[in-house]
């Protein structure tokens, strides 16, 4: 019987995988909470201390603590700092769900970063939209720039992750 496996590269080791090539810097972000909230997002945002709807694909997110948009009535929250929000139902009306390990962030950099954006997604990076949800080189990622204009977030789910970086190493500097 043929070992399918020898077919598919190696998952790189997305603790310490980094890539630069051609202007552009990724790496993988570990140590982040984050968390699911559905339902009552005004609810949310009282108990949580956490101001305003999300950021969305194109928007600046930044901070130690900040939501990204996924739809009208959900959200990711994400912190450097763990939630002390418990997980579960909340008699105010939204559901908190740890994805932690379900969904992982790669962080891209660099001057050449325009031209990757470009060939992942057929979203306008000057534009941004109020949800963070987009499709990117296929995948369905979270979208958004973080600290500033130079460098953005994706979170991915984590079974997609692989595909994900292999298409960036073969994409970034194209």
């Amino acid at each position: 019987m043929r070992n399918l496996a020898e077919k598919w590269p190696a998952a790189p080791d997305f603790d310490t995988a980094t890539l630069n090539k051609d202007g552009v810097t990724m790496r993988t972000l570990g140590g982040l909470s984050q968390l699911l909230v559905s339902g009552n997002l005004t609810a949310w945002s009282k108990v949580s201390g956490l101001a305003g709807e999300g950021v969305g694909a194109g928007a600046v997110a930044s901070g130690d603590r900040y939501m990204v948009r996924i739809a009208r009535d959900r959200l990711l929250a994400v912190g450097e700092p763990p939630f002390s929000i418990a997980a579960g139902w909340h008699q105010a009306g939204f559901a908190v769900s740890v994805v932690d390990a379900g969904l992982l962030v790669f962080e891209i950099e660099g001057p050449g970063l325009a031209g990757l954006i470009a060939r992942g997604t057929a979203l306008d990076p000057g534009q941004a939209s109020r949800s963070a949800s987009v499709l990117f080189a296929g995948v369905s990622v979270l979208f958004y720039r973080f600290g500033d204009a130079n460098r953005v977030r994706l979170h991915v789910e984590r079974g997609f992750a692989p595909y994900l970086w292999e298409w960036l190493e073969q994409s970034a500097g194209l």
